[in-house]
């Protein structure tokens, strides 16, 4: 039996609760939990919001941790190892997605927390192909976000081929923007923040910003016209999106990793005229995931976390749904 913690219902607490994983699969893992963070996604799937949870519910999908077993067809894990899990657990490992590489745009991926138990619990179960090892140096009790929030932002930079002489702005300075400041000053770009909180000014010219602009003052977002090879927006609402398009330089790039529900409203002629594009994308591959990790090992690239136990998780869900966490919340499982 796993013990876990598990909600009964869309937006209730979370319980105590044990669950039978079953044998574990040829191709899977058994990891034992050390630490996971609490992503917006947990919150969204806790409350039903996409309409494809299942209850009991166990969230948590940025697991860091050591392998506890091994499935009889796995030869990359030995039990032991320093591994980390995020938003997928398996992939078919055949589609053509899958066979370029790809495998974060499988065909039939599967989700950690979607129809399966996550790793707000003593142990979680996955795919050994969508496990990924940690660097040595890379510390365990900040790991967990970089396989959701940091890889969100870190794939763009890949996919991408953003140059280090690139110019980046980047729209939000919270758990996603925070971590898109630190890759892209290290990578060697030239980082401007877009944010509306004096506060976050400070804070993002600390995480390794060159300069910032109110994003409530239209002429200073007018004064920076021509400015941008590539913007990445972190936030999930609505904004004047015409106005951040103008701020690209040609073939500039606007792209979207926060989970914006609204329809993106453009003129598409002021894309056409400097041939500058819109995008967006999911999470990397296991590859890039990999890639991501010795990135961040080789640069101290760590989220700024705030720990609660395993015990208090319901006070870590009400942080995140209602505080301002600076700026990733995980939790001390062992």
């Amino acid at each position: 039996m796993i013990k876990a913690w598990a909600a009964a219902e869309a937006g209730g607490e979370l319980q105590p609760y044990e669950y039978d994983p079953g044998p574990l699969g040829a191709h899977d893992v058994e990891i034992e939990v050390e630490y996971c963070g609490i992503c917006h996604s947990d919150l969204s799937m806790l409350n039903n919001e996409w309409g494809m949870t299942s209850y009991p519910f166990v969230p948590g999908h940025e697991v860091a941790g050591r392998i506890s077993a091994v499935g009889e067809h796995v030869n990359k894990f030995s039990v032991g190892d320093r591994v980390g899990l995020g938003w997928h657990s398996a992939y078919c490992n055949d589609c053509h997605s899958c066979m370029e590489g790809d495998h974060n745009l499988c065909a039939d991926v599967h989700h950690t927390i979607v129809g399966r138990h996550g790793g707000f619990a003593e142990k979680v179960r996955a795919q050994a192909a969508a496990v990924v090892k940690l660097p040595d140096n890379l510390p365990a009790e900040t790991a967990g976000p970089l396989f959701c929030g940091g890889i969100t932002v870190f794939n763009p930079i890949v996919q991408f081929d953003v140059k280090p002489t690139a110019r980046v702005a980047v729209i939000g300075i919270g758990g996603l923007g925070h971590l898109a400041v630190k890759f892209l000053s290290k990578w060697g770009c030239e980082v401007t923040a877009f944010t509306s909180s004096e506060a976050k000014r400070t804070e993002a010219l600390a995480l390794g910003a060159h300069k910032t602009i109110d994003s409530t003052d239209k002429n200073a977002i007018r004064a920076a016209k021509n400015s941008f090879d590539l913007i990445i927006s972190t936030v999930n609402v609505a904004l004047d999106w015409g106005s951040y398009i103008s701020t690209l330089r040609p073939k500039g790039r606007l792209h979207f990793v926060g989970a914006l529900l609204e329809p993106v409203k453009v003129n598409v002629l002021a894309l056409m005229d400097q041939q500058r594009s819109i995008s967006s994308s999911p999470v990397g591959s296991p590859a890039v995931i990999a890639q991501m990790l010795d990135f961040a090992a080789r640069h101290d690239i760590q989220p700024e976390v705030e720990m609660f136990d395993l015990s208090d998780v319901n006070k870590a869900i009400e942080r995140l749904e209602n505080g301002s966490p600076r700026y990733r919340v995980v939790l001390k499982v062992k």
